[in-house]
């Protein structure tokens, strides 16, 4: 009796594999056992860096809320104690914004902090 292997799943899993490495340079786009290795490193810093994004984005925000306070004679540290102390409920993200694109409504947002 011959040997059935199931071809159609493992022509499938291969075919998957393929198709991510799309776009990739050299062997890594058309040699199973070397797009698989590629593929799979690939995800890893995908799923990594989706962590990573968010810690380089608050950064980010921290400097710019920091830039725009310090024009008003303030530190981000001061400000966001005296945000607190007030129970004034804002983002970094939002306050980041203020302080870049309306410099009136973050100043505005200060001296309610600052009262």
């Amino acid at each position: 009796m011959p040997r059935a292997v199931n071809a159609v799943a493992s022509k499938a899993r291969r075919k998957k594999i393929l198709k991510q490495a799309k776009g990739q340079f050299g062997r890594r786009k058309n040699v199973f056992t070397v797009a698989k290795n590629s593929v799979e490193k690939g995800l890893t810093y995908a799923y990594r860096d989706r962590r990573t994004k968010k810690r380089n984005f608050r950064s980010l925000w921290i400097t710019r809320i920091n830039a725009g306070a310090r024009i008003h004679g303030l530190t981000y540290s001061t400000l966001m104690g005296k945000l607190a102390e007030k129970h004034i409920a804002i983002n970094r993200k939002t306050l980041a914004d203020l302080a870049m694109n309306h410099p009136e409504a973050f100043k505005a947002v200060l001296e309610e902090a600052a009262k």
